[in-house]
């Protein structure tokens, strides 16, 4: 039986969430960052400056487009989370300070970000998936992978029976499209996924690498980054099909024996990964830009708090997940848009906020704090099941007490 794996990718994900919300703004620029949604205030001001009728949250569909925020008066350090079709147009993208974006699309509509919806509405669809294909891997909020092999349907016309099955399926539980790639590996059907999109189906056989693979630029390749890219173009390549030319020696020569030979590999469009359905995660997370520059003196006081809900998100994820972990991080990006980071791997593992504040702050003291932080992080990881870890003992509970770099302020090193 013929390997087939998909690459299923929902269409512009958060912003048609948003839609469902607002099918006003269907088709119009909308850009998703910034702050987190306050359903409350929004129908508030709505009241407010719309008395011409009494707003409630079932009323959201019926706001007028121009009572809607623009992305031009957005004054702040926020950043893009994902923006919709019309606003890419404009070279608008994902992870884009929204100050940079409005000088390129100030037309566009600015939305706060509400990740309990898009959770909600990830988890709706992979559960759409499962009962149709159950061998699924998944990649995130958006994107699968799929074993089509041996699923009814996964090998009619290269997959595109099972593919449109999944595609309706969706919509009809969600309201929400997708694109999908079908290939015989998972290198080729991420790449197929981007072929047809939005809410488009792409087949790919072994036979098409050359007609349909060898024409991209290498950066097509999932795993092939900027600096990658930069150094083959420095050798004159800069499509896979160049870089399929290329003997494996040269490859290996240039760029080491594990990479140069995945170079080679991925150019062929050979890829032997199974689709896990299981995964665990590596680590734990969470980081905060600020919406001005802090100093590690001037700004103690707030950035002691950042510290602490960033500590006690963490925790917080940890325990719902059920894990716990040993390498604990911080993560700080300065004026400059320089990062460093630092961790520290303690005895036991923990998902206890008191002891993961405790070791971060440990982290703080060996770095250089004199320069304005833009960003703050926390991170847990060497994760392991809490339920195969004896119970520790419980902590004293965290307060703002605890000092965020160990040492009185006067002692600190001081702005520039």
């Amino acid at each position: 039986m013929i390997r087939r794996i998909a690459h299923l990718d929902m269409d512009a994900f958060y912003a048609s969430v948003e839609w469902l919300r607002y099918p006003q703004l269907k088709g119009l620029p909308v850009v998703i960052g910034g702050a987190r949604r306050h359903e409350d205030e929004l129908i508030e001001r709505l009241n407010q400056e719309r008395p011409e009728r009494t707003w409630t949250a079932g009323d959201v569909a019926d706001i007028p487009v121009d009572f809607f925020p623009l992305l031009k008066d957005y004054v702040g350090r926020g950043v893009i989370t994902t923006a919709s079709y019309a606003a890419r147009a404009f070279g608008v993208g994902s992870a884009m300070g929204l100050m940079k974006a409005a000088r390129l699309c100030p037309q566009a509509i600015l939305l706060p970000v509400d990740f309990a919806e898009y959770r909600k509405y990830s988890r709706a669809f992979k559960q759409v998936i499962m009962d149709i294909a159950p061998v699924m891997e998944d990649r995130g909020i958006d994107e699968v992978y799929i074993d089509f092999t041996q699923v009814p349907g996964g090998q009619r016309e290269g997959g595109r029976v099972l593919a449109r099955l999944l595609q309706k399926s969706i919509f009809d539980a969600t309201g929400l499209t997708c694109s999908v790639g079908v290939a015989p590996n998972k290198l080729l059907a991420k790449m197929a996924s981007e072929f047809n999109k939005p809410n488009g189906i792409s087949i790919v056989h072994e036979q098409d690498v050359q007609t349909l693979i060898w024409p991209l630029p290498c950066r097509k390749i999932n795993g092939i980054g900027p600096k990658t890219d930069a150094r083959l173009q420095e050798c004159g390549i800069h499509t896979i099909g160049e870089l399929a030319a290329r003997e494996p020696a040269w490859l290996i020569e240039h760029f080491g024996p594990s990479h140069g030979a995945w170079l080679h590999q991925a150019a062929w469009g050979l890829d032997e990964r199974p689709v896990v359905t299981e995964s665990e995660p590596v680590s734990m997370s969470r980081e905060t830009t600020f919406e001005r520059d802090l100093h590690a003196v001037r700004d103690r006081a707030t950035l002691s708090v950042i510290f602490t809900e960033l500590a006690e998100q963490v925790a917080a994820d940890l325990q719902r997940k059920g894990y716990v972990g040993k390498t604990i991080g911080i993560k700080l990006r300065f004026d400059d848009f320089k990062i460093a980071t630092r961790d520290q791997t303690i005895a036991e593992p923990t998902a206890d906020a008191h002891r993961i504040r405790q070791v971060a702050g440990q982290c703080l003291k060996r770095v250089d704090l004199s320069r304005r932080l833009r960003l703050l992080g926390v991170r847990v990881g060497s994760l392991s099941h809490a339920s195969d870890v004896p119970a520790a003992e419980p902590a004293a509970p965290l307060t703002e007490s605890l000092p965020l770099f160990g040492q009185p302020a006067d002692q600190s090193t001081s702005a520039e």
